[in-house]
C-alpha cells in the first residue's frame, strides 16, 4: 500500500517533467525562430525599406523632373509665341503709322494748294487750272478714313495650351475644392422642386408645391434655383452630386436672369445670361445663348465639378474624381455670377 502511494506522486511528476520538456523545447524553438527573425527577417526588411523608399524617392524625382522640363519647354513655347505675336502687332501699328503718315503729308500738301488756289488764283486762272485740281482731288478720294482692324489686336489664342490649361485647372481644383461652402436660397427655388433643410439638396417633382409665386426672386416655371451668394473676383469652385438624375442642369448666371414665365429669357441656357452643363438622358451639352455645344462623354459622371476664374474670364466644368476637363468656356463676364442649378429627375446635391 505504501508502494502505491509513493508511486502515484512519481508518476505525476514524471510526467509534468515531460511537460516541462516539451515547454523547454517549445520555448527554445521559439527563441530559434525570433532570433531567426531579427537576425535575418527584420534586417532584410530594413533593407527592403531603404530599397523601396529609395525607389519612391527616385520615382517623385524623375516625374516631378519630367513635369518640370514638360512645363519649361511649354513655358518657352508659349513665351515665344507671346513675343512674336507682340512683335506682329508692333510691326502692323508701325505699317500703319507710315501708312497714315504718308496719308496726312498727302492730304495737307493738297489742303495747302487747294487753300493757294482759292487765295492766289483769280476766276480765269481757277477756271483754268480746273483739270489739275479734279487730279489732284482724285487723290484724297483714294484715301480711305482709318477702320478697326483685328492686325492691331493682340491675339490672346497665342498663349492656349491644353496641357497649361489642364496642369493650371488641376493645380487650382487641388487647393480651392471644398473652401467655399455653396447654400441655395430658398426664396429662388421653382414650385417644381424641394428644398432640403440644410439647403444643399433639390428633389423634382412634377406637381407643383404650394409656395408664393408672387416672390419676386421665385422662378415660377422653370426648375431653377440659384445660390444664395455672388461672386464677382477670384476663384471658385464647388461639386454636385448627380448620380440620381438624368435630367439637369449646372454652372452659373447673372442675378439679372428673370424668373417669371416659360420664356427662353429664363431658360438656363437658352440666353446671353447663364451659361450651364446639361444632361437629359444620355444627352451632355454645354448650353449658352441658346447655342448648344455637344459633350461626349464615355461614361455619365457620379459629381460635377464647377470651377470660375471671374477675373481669367472662364468657366469650366470638371470630373472631380478624375480631374478630368469635361467642358471650358471663356466668357468676359460683366456683372457678379450665382451658382445656378435646374433638376428635371429625382435630386442633385452639393457636395462640400
Amino acid at each position: 500500500m505504501a508502494q502505491r502511494a509513493g508511486g502515484a506522486p512519481a508518476g505525476r511528476a514524471a510526467e509534468l517533467r515531460n511537460k516541462l520538456v516539451d515547454q523547454c523545447e517549445r520555448l527554445q524553438l521559439q527563441s530559434a525562430a525570433i532570433a531567426k527573425h531579427m537576425a535575418e527577417v527584420l534586417p532584410a526588411k530594413s533593407q527592403s525599406v531603404l530599397t523601396a523608399a529609395n525607389g519612391a524617392r527616385e520615382l517623385v524625382i524623375q516625374r516631378l523632373m519630367f513635369v518640370g522640363k514638360v512645363c519649361e519647354n511649354e513655358e518657352q513655347r508659349l513665351l515665344e509665341n507671346v513675343h512674336t505675336e507682340e512683335e506682329r502687332v508692333h510691326q502692323s501699328i508701325l505699317t500703319q503709322q507710315e501708312h497714315w503718315t504718308e496719308a496726312l503729308q498727302k492730304l495737307d500738301a493738297l489742303r495747302t494748294y487747294l487753300v493757294d488756289m482759292i487765295t492766289n488764283k483769280d476766276d480765269q486762272g481757277l477756271v483754268h487750272a480746273e483739270k489739275e485740281i479734279f487730279e489732284r482731288t482724285e487723290v484724297a478720294e483714294g484715301i480711305l478714313e482709318p477702320q478697326e482692324s483685328v492686325k492691331l489686336n493682340f491675339n490672346q489664342q497665342c498663349v492656349q495650351s491644353p496641357l497649361l490649361h489642364r496642369l493650371w485647372a488641376s493645380a487650382v481644383l487641388s487647393c480651392i475644392t471644398g473652401s467655399q461652402e455653396i447654400l441655395i436660397d430658398e426664396k429662388t427655388v421653382s414650385p417644381h422642386l424641394s428644398l432640403s433643410e440644410d439647403k444643399k439638396t433639390l428633389t423634382f417633382s412634377p406637381k407643383k408645391a404650394k409656395l408664393d409665386l408672387d416672390c419676386p426672386d421665385r422662378f415660377d416655371h422653370w426648375p431653377n434655383a440659384l445660390a444664395t451668394a455672388a461672386f464677382q473676383t477670384g476663384l471658385h469652385a464647388w461639386k454636385i452630386s448627380v448620380e440620381k438624375s438624368c435630367a439637369y442642369k449646372l454652372g452659373v448666371c447673372y442675378g439679372s436672369l428673370p424668373r417669371k414665365g416659360s420664356g427662353n429669357e429664363v431658360r438656363l441656357g437658352f440666353n446671353a445670361a447663364s451659361w450651364v452643363f446639361s444632361r437629359y438622358d444620355k444627352e451632355f451639352r454645354f448650353l449658352h445663348a441658346g447655342q448648344p455645344q455637344p459633350v461626349e462623354l464615355i461614361k455619365s459622371p457620379a459629381e460635377i465639378g464647377v470651377l470660375v476664374d471671374f477675373a481669367g474670364g472662364e468657366v469650366l466644368f470638371y470630373d472631380p474624381d478624375s480631374c478630368a476637363i469635361l467642358f471650358s468656356h471663356r466668357e468676359t463676364f460683366a456683372a457678379p455670377l450665382y451658382p445656378v442649378f435646374a433638376v428635371a429627375h429625382h435630386s442633385i446635391s452639393l457636395v462640400q
